[in-house]
């Protein structure tokens, strides 16, 4: 019987984050046990509705969805509705959630579970590192508390998504991204036994391409028809469609998200597909076997004229400071990619029926 690992995520849900949501709802071997929401891809409020809405999708409106800080700790409020649409989901568009956000706030859901169950949960942030700061500054013990934290985050020898520097969710609040590096670091030099945290920048999550022909393999997993090619086709194709026809809800969603992402990435990055940073990260934090990585003391540049945002990863060990940071060097994306499929894919058959 396969152990299973308590989850909670920490999201700002847009394309990737939702397939995130979906790959842990998915996973057999996850308990999800609440969601809290940051404003990052989009503001906190449209964060909240997403959720729901693709947490329902994926029949789990069991799950507790959180609003936690909804803006940086110190400076203002940045969204992406170019790479993620006006909305966050691309073209695809879900029913208003039908059950509530929860009455509490993000954080309190972050500190009373981690409290409740100590030396259990996995906090896996998707989004800016806002909420995990605020936690910190209320209660210092959370690394203790905590099995581990994961977090999509940082650009460690890779050159930045926002920035030349940078990476989208540092960049968004880099003075979270600090308090919990080195909140985690004091912590670790005082308790040896506190893992480190493990930390996916864009030098793995964009190995992790998603293309028309892995949404295929996922429809006809899924059982859908038709397999949507015709809506995922570039649009330059004079027969590509304009929204996705699956007769299975969830292959609709993600055409439609999809093709959003895809034509972002065509723009910007010179290729037909999409980096799917969030779902890797939650793979990895089920399984830490897809990825290696090395320990690394990391800070956050907060300052610079140039440099905001940056994740400055001591690989010499010029600072003399010890790790605070496990960063991945490498993933199995091709294991992770076929998990993804065929996870979501019966994960839409079980739901389209």
């Amino acid at each position: 019987m396969t152990p299973t690992v308590p989850l909670i995520l920490d999201v700002d849900t847009g394309i990737d984050d939702s397939l995130a949501l979906l790959y842990a709802a998915a996973s057999p071997e996850a308990e999800l046990v609440a969601v809290t929401c940051v404003s990052g891809n989009v503001d906190a409020n449209q964060v909240g509705i997403n959720t729901r809405a693709v947490l329902e999708l994926a029949g789990r409106p069991d799950v507790g969805v959180a609003i936690g800080r909804d803006v940086p700790l110190e400076r203002p409020l940045e969204t992406t509705p170019e790479t993620h649409g006006p909305t966050g989901t691309g073209y695809a568009e879900l029913p208003p959630p039908t059950r509530p956000l929860s009455d509490r706030h993000g954080v309190d859901v972050i500190l009373e579970a981690a409290r409740a169950r100590p030396g259990e949960l996995t906090l896996v942030t998707l989004g800016p590192l806002t909420n995990v700061a605020v936690a910190l500054e209320r209660d210092r013990s959370l690394p203790r508390r905590l099995r581990r934290l994961v977090i999509m985050g940082g650009a460690y020898g890779a050159q930045g998504n926002t920035t030349p520097t940078t990476e989208w969710n540092i960049h968004c609040d880099p003075e979270a991204a600090r308090i919990v590096f080195r909140a985690w670091g004091e912590a670790i030099a005082m308790d040896p036994t506190i893992q480190l945290p493990l930390a996916l920048g864009l030098d793995v999550t964009e190995r992790a391409r998603i293309d028309p022909e892995h949404l295929v393999r996922l429809a006809r997993r899924a059982g859908s028809a038709p397999d949507d090619s015709l809506a995922l086709a570039d649009p330059d194709d004079p027969m590509a469609a304009t929204r996705s026809v699956a007769s299975n809800p969830i292959v609709r969603f993600l055409a439609d998200a999809l093709r959003f992402y895809f034509e972002f990435h065509r723009r910007y990055d010179g290729f037909y597909g999409a980096f799917i940073h969030d779902p890797l990260v939650v793979a990895a934090a089920l399984d830490p076997r897809l990825v290696t990585s090395e320990p690394l003391y990391v800070d956050v540049e907060t300052r610079g004229e140039l440099t905001t945002g940056m994740t400055v990863a001591d690989r010499r060990r010029l600072t003399g400071k010890p790790p605070n940071v496990d960063v991945a060097s490498s993933a199995d994306v091709a294991a992770f990619l076929d998990r993804l499929i065929e996870r979501i894919g019966d994960l839409a058959a079980q739901q389209g029926r």
